[in-house]
């Protein structure tokens, strides 16, 4: 909160505010402070304070306030009081220093400072007026203790809540938007001339990715043999001159039937590996549904996206090479008696 000394700038609304006595100072009794300059725009508009009684003391220049009933210029030296309920605007006919009074403080230096940011942010117009979202967000959480004299506060509570509702809506419609520009959804079906049991090791277990999946996967970190939550770190790339790097975890595991994974990192998303008995071996299907977490991705992503999905090709024909010959090895008897155990498999720098 505000104190003593702090001085608020708000030059769209043609003043600077200084601080003298704070809320904290006063018990909460009062807030004083002065206004220095010539004010515009909302400011100078009719409003009302519900429960607060505005005490103005010109300091220099000259201040012209108007009330319900009354029209007067003050001058230094003269002293006017506005009480609750009072619709009133004050009017500086030159720069000129006012120092006003409110009793109690309310939320009144919360007020000040909510303008300072409004005008360091960009939302008050050049005229002096807050952005219709900034107006709402003022009427919402200062109106209680007052606020533009016209239209009544029911009608200004409603406007606001109105305006809010669709500021709320238009944000969540542009997240899903640049959700869905980023978005990357690929669906891969071949056959492989090995049985199920041996596919399904070779995806389930991500360390021996860089055994067949070349030169696709560079590196596979993994804490043991797959099993459900466990975590793996890949680092990979395409035909593109980037790499990507990724942590997955297990969320499902049907032998020999489903692998599933979410991922994170420089991609989002989840990938999963759906196996079919065939009569020559195993129909593989590959799910990938992923986001562009990287900001270089995101931004190139609606540029660049035929060229992202020809490096995904590409990665996947890789794939396709690769698992069959890995999975026929494995599946065959000599290889079968003298596998290692899966907790022993080293990737390619280890060996």
């Amino acid at each position: 909160m505000a104190k003593s000394g702090d001085v608020l700038h708000m030059p769209e609304l043609g003043v600077r505010v200084e601080i003298r006595r704070s809320a904290a100072e006063t018990g909460g009794e009062l807030v004083e402070f002065d206004v220095i300059g010539r004010a515009r725009g909302f400011l100078t508009q009719s409003h009302v304070h519900a429960r607060q009684t505005e005490r103005f003391e010109p300091l220099s220049g000259a201040l012209r306030l108007v009330s319900d009933d009354t029209d007067r210029v003050l001058h230094p030296g003269e002293v006017a009081e506005v009480p609750p309920g009072t619709a009133h605007r004050q009017l500086s006919g030159d720069d000129g220093a006012v120092r006003v009074t409110v009793r109690p403080a309310a939320t009144t230096e919360a007020f000040l400072e909510r303008l300072a940011a409004l005008s360091r942010d960009g939302r008050l117009t050049r005229g002096g007026y807050p952005t219709p979202v900034a107006a709402a967000e003022l009427i919402r959480d200062f109106g209680a203790d007052g606020g533009a004299a016209r239209p009544p506060a029911p009608v200004q509570r409603a406007l606001a809540a109105g305006i809010l509702g669709g500021a709320r809506a238009g944000r969540a419609l542009r997240a899903r938007v640049q959700d869905a520009s980023d978005e990357y959804v690929f669906v891969d079906e071949w056959d492989v001339t090995a049985p199920p049991e041996a596919v399904f090791d070779a995806l389930a277990d991500a360390r021996t990715y860089p055994e067949w999946w070349t030169p696709v996967y560079i590196d596979v970190e993994a804490d043991g043999p797959p099993a459900l939550g466990k975590v793996s770190h890949q680092h990979f790339k395409g035909r593109l001159p980037y790499h990507l790097h990724t942590t997955s975890t297990l969320t499902r595991l049907e032998a020999p039937r489903v692998v599933e994974g979410d991922v994170e990192g420089d991609l989002r998303g989840r990938g999963t590996w759906t196996l079919t008995p065939t009569a020559t071996g195993t129909h593989v299907r590959f799910d990938w549904r992923v986001f562009a977490d990287r900001p270089l991705l995101r931004t190139l992503t609606p540029l660049l996206r035929p060229l992202f999905r020809w490096n995904h090709a590409w990665a996947i024909a890789r794939a396709m090479d690769g698992l069959e010959r890995y999975a026929r090895a494995a599946s065959s008897p000599e290889t079968r008696s003298e596998r290692l155990p899966a907790d022993t498999v080293r990737s390619p720098a280890e060996r």
